[in-house]
């Protein structure tokens, strides 16, 4: 299998970049961002590119993948809708776009966010850009899309937030994690099993398009 990775140097892009590193069924994978990610590893290779609303200059290297993790995001802290909509709407889109073309056979995964608004007529700003972006998704004519909702994500083997803010947030949090996780199991996921959660559906599917933590999670019960 042959994976396309966005977002591969946020906190959840490094756990699942791990996972397709460690997944001998994983032939290779080609990360695409504004930066490198920092890993060296024979199946992976990186593609550093800026402009992530236009892919004509690569488009040659944006074929013969079998799915795409798109784990790209940010916090709509401090951002206008417009601003927020720019980054989490029209990037994926311009993405999309671009790869539904040059691979008709290929399995979009997306990264969206637990309490993300599908009607995208409610009162949270994000929750309604991040559902009008999860429709347009699944209105593209891909061989398969999936959106991904977690809640609570727990950073594991060296993963990290760039955000500073929740670096420290994390961190002042990290001793209650594993209670949250005992008492709430349906609302906690790690990033590796985010990352193994994300090759399971690429391979088999999944029984709906969205899928919240709790369906992640069985999704290993499968």
């Amino acid at each position: 299998m042959n994976i396309l990775l966005f977002g591969a140097t946020g906190m959840i892009g490094q756990g699942v970049l791990r996972e397709c590193l460690l997944d001998p069924d994983v032939a290779s994978v080609v990360s695409i961002g504004r930066s490198a990610t920092g890993v060296s590893h024979p199946r992976l290779r990186e593609t550093v590119h800026a402009d992530l609303t236009n892919y004509a200059l690569i488009e040659s290297q944006l074929t013969g993948f079998d799915a795409c993790f798109f784990c790209l995001g940010i916090s709509s802290v401090g951002l206008t809708e417009e601003q927020y909509t720019r980054i989490t709407f029209d990037i994926t889109l311009r993405a999309a776009e671009t790869l539904v073309h040059l691979n008709p056979g290929l399995s979009f995964v997306y990264i969206s966010g637990a309490g993300t608004d599908g009607s995208e007529r409610g009162r949270t700003m994000w929750a309604r850009v991040k559902g009008r972006t999860e429709n347009a998704l699944l209105r593209s004519p891909f061989k398969a899309a999936f959106m991904f909702r977690p809640g609570v994500i727990v950073p594991r083997f060296g993963a990290r937030s760039r955000t500073t803010s929740y670096r420290v947030l994390y961190t002042l949090s990290r001793p209650l994690l594993p209670l949250l996780r005992r008492v709430f199991p349906n609302h906690v996921l790690t990033t590796d099993e985010i990352g193994q959660a994300m090759l399971l559906v690429a391979r088999h599917g999944a029984p709906k398009p969205v899928l919240e933590t709790a369906d992640i999670r069985a999704l290993f019960n499968q």
